[in-house]
């Protein structure tokens, strides 16, 4: 039996199971016999002279019949297996997804090993072989092998290359997806792209890169269901961190003035097209600055993040639509933005009531004691999906953002946006609450709001207050997360944006 043929249909489960069973076989034959250098069907090493994006690199303009006089050994995993008579092919796929073919003639290898070969190599293998490069007759860049080994022997077969793969296969076996999807291999590279800019984008503003705990004696930072765990050396519950805001404040109180992390956070909440339980967040802060002046350093990280991926401040994502996220961003304020869509002044006097009843006639179900929760959730209704640019939504209802400064001149609100692009907030951002007494006041709503069941209110967190009466100077603050930058730069899922995300 053989899967030399990638053409063939997808396998099932028996032939699976049967196909590893002769796999199995074809291994415990080459530790016997020792076939590789290094013995066995693992080696060590193998003696890699260059890689195959190189060879391409170096002679890929090489004629029909050409030869190149340069010997090369390189390693890949065979995607492709063709064994006919005297001579038989393969393209062996490096991992960055650049292939290359090699042949193997009788006259080059001799009789043993042209059989070995062709009892040996499966799809799916990892190859090591050395020989000339050369172009073969149809003018396709080869090496001409004079000899091989196995550096790896592959026990289950690769799926279909030549057929999609279904997205479960996609999320749930990124191994695959990454040995079949050119996508998938550059949605790696571009987040680490992505992540280098905005740490590159800091260091030229004098921003310091910290670590602040991920176990926590009590969440804060942000409104969401936490993940609880104990801790046997302390015989104490802990808390996955919900946000690193609360750590990132103390080091600005200590003299950091301009800190930022990028780590991960953990809320125990929905999973779907835009929401993570486990997600990559970047925090920052500046101290003697505000919600003005972190919009512009959060627009200028995410255009160059864009300019590091694709050159340019307008992407393309997965599906060819092009996205421009250059200029000036718009900046609206909430409470404008929904009376101008409702036909109405709404304003933070607005009762509760009249919200209620614009609610109702809409079919928006909101059960909730803050106004300023069925202020955004009309916002949301009625305002967000008809921005198309890049766009920062400004001053929040005061009673949905406890750890933010009220508003200089208007009443009611606080100095907030949130930074929507392609329909999802991507960022938020504050003049930041420092005033400790006040954020004690604040603390103290919260803490009401958590005694009536709210799951999602903070706790009142004294070392932190304590950190405040120390002084903290104004600043600015942001936050975004990594998953859903990538989402804007590329137009894909987050489960896309994500290598390894959680499934059931």
């Amino acid at each position: 039996m053989t899967d030399a043929q990638t053409t063939e249909p997808e396998l099932s489960a028996d032939e699976i199971s049967e196909q590893k069973a002769v796999r199995l076989a074809k291994r415990e034959r080459l530790i016997a016999e020792a076939k590789t250098a290094a013995g066995g069907a693992y080696p060590v090493s193998v003696p890699i002279t260059t890689t195959i994006p190189a060879v391409r690199e170096k002679w890929g303009h090489l004629q029909a019949d050409e030869v190149s006089g340069e010997k090369v050994g390189v390693a890949g995993r065979v995607v492709h297996l063709r064994n006919t008579g005297k001579l038989c092919f393969a393209v062996l796929q490096s991992g960055d997804g650049t292939r290359i073919q090699v042949m193997v003639s009788l006259a080059a290898v001799g009789e043993e090993s042209l059989a070995e070969w062709k009892e040996l190599v499966d799809l799916g293998d990892h190859l090591f072989v050395s020989g000339e490069v050369i172009s073969s007759r149809r003018g396709e860049l080869s090496i001409m092998v004079e000899s091989w080994t196995i550096a790896s022997k592959a026990l289950l077969p690769l799926p279909n290359l030549h057929n999609e793969l279904n997205e479960e296969t996609r999320v749930r076996s990124r191994y695959l997806d990454l040995i079949a999807r050119e996508q998938a291999r550059r949605n790696v590279v571009d987040r680490a792209k992505t992540v280098a800019s905005l740490r590159k984008t800091f260091a030229e503003r004098d921003f310091i890169e910290v670590e602040t705990p991920m176990l926590q004696v009590m969440h804060g930072g942000a409104s969401a269901r936490p993940f609880v765990t104990h801790s046997n050396a302390f015989d104490t519950d802990l808390y996955l961190r919900i946000a690193p805001e609360l750590y990132l404040k103390r080091a600005v109180v200590g003299g950091i003035d301009h800190v930022f992390e990028i780590n991960r956070n953990f809320r125990n909440e929905g999973a779907d097209s835009t929401h993570s339980p486990e997600f990559a967040m970047l925090e920052a802060y500046e101290a003697y600055g505000d919600y003005n002046s972190i919009a512009d350093l959060t627009q200028t990280l995410i255009q160059n993040a864009a300019q590091a991926i694709s050159g340019s401040h307008v992407v393309t994502w997965a599906d060819g639509t092009e996205y421009d996220l250059g200029g000036e961003w718009d900046r609206i304020r909430m409470y404008d933005s929904l009376s101008e869509a409702v036909g109405e002044e709404i304003t933070p006097a607005t009762s509760v009531e009249r919200l209620r009843e614009i609610a109702a006639v809409e079919g928006i179900e909101i059960e909730h004691p803050l106004p300023g929760k069925y202020v955004e959730e009309l916002w949301e209704h009625f305002v967000k999906d008809t921005l198309v640019r890049p766009t920062f939504v400004m001053d929040f209802p005061v009673d949905t953002s406890p750890l933010v400064r009220a508003h200089r001149s208007r009443d009611g609100v606080v100095e907030k946006w949130d930074l929507y692009t392609r329909g999802f907030e991507l960022a938020t951002g504050y003049s930041e609450l420092v005033d400790p007494v006040v954020q004690r006041d604040r603390f103290v709503e919260q803490a009401k709001l958590a005694a009536q069941g709210d799951v999602e209110a903070m706790r009142l967190d004294e070392e932190f207050l304590r950190a405040l009466e120390f002084g903290m100077p104004p600043s600015g603050g942001m936050g975004m997360g990594i998953d859903r930058l990538l989402m804007a730069l590329t137009g894909l899922g987050i489960r896309e944006t994500i290598l390894f995300p959680l499934v059931k």
